[in-house]
């Protein structure tokens, strides 16, 4: 390769849990620049899913959320002599994260519902329980994976 690899940022932890994946998904939540109305949301939405479960508080449910979220296999396609097959491929650990964040997001902002508070809450919760839309993704994504595991040996 001509270039070096991109050295990738430090992100500074957010200001309540101390984590940098609460600023990566705050940065993958924000709109427009507006990193403060996202923490805003953030925030509210773990306070209030903390409310609905008494089990554990709002943070413990967003890490469990997105463990049962994060894929471990996803399927690439790879061209073979004028045919396509989709190959199936592990997830790198930044990209597993990358797509629970981002799955988790879609599919709040997919629901019904008043508030972004109301319905990211609603989906972290449910992801937490193993329910709602993006575990489905997570799993119709590794049921894609083991479908097409005969064409694995097709490396990238």
């Amino acid at each position: 390769m001509r270039k070096a690899k991109v050295q990738r940022r430090a992100l500074a932890p957010d200001p309540r849990f101390n984590d940098t994946v609460v600023t990566r998904f705050v940065n993958e939540l924000m709109y427009d620049g507006k990193k403060s109305l996202a923490y805003k949301l953030f925030y509210g939405a773990v306070d209030k899913a903390s409310e609905s479960s008494e089990e554990a508080d709002g943070y413990e449910l967003w890490k469990k959320a997105l463990d049962n979220i994060m894929p471990a296999v996803e399927v690439k396609a790879r061209r073979m002599g004028g045919a396509t097959f989709q190959v199936p491929v592990e997830v790198r650990p930044l990209r597993k994260t990358a797509l629970g964040m981002k799955w988790l997001i879609k599919y709040a902002r997919d629901r019904k519902g008043n508030s972004m508070v109301d319905k990211l809450a609603a989906e972290i919760v449910a992801a937490s329980k193993g329910e709602g839309a993006a575990v489905k993704k997570k799993e119709d994504t590794h049921k894609m994976a083991e479908a097409n595991k005969a064409f694995s040996h097709f490396k990238f």
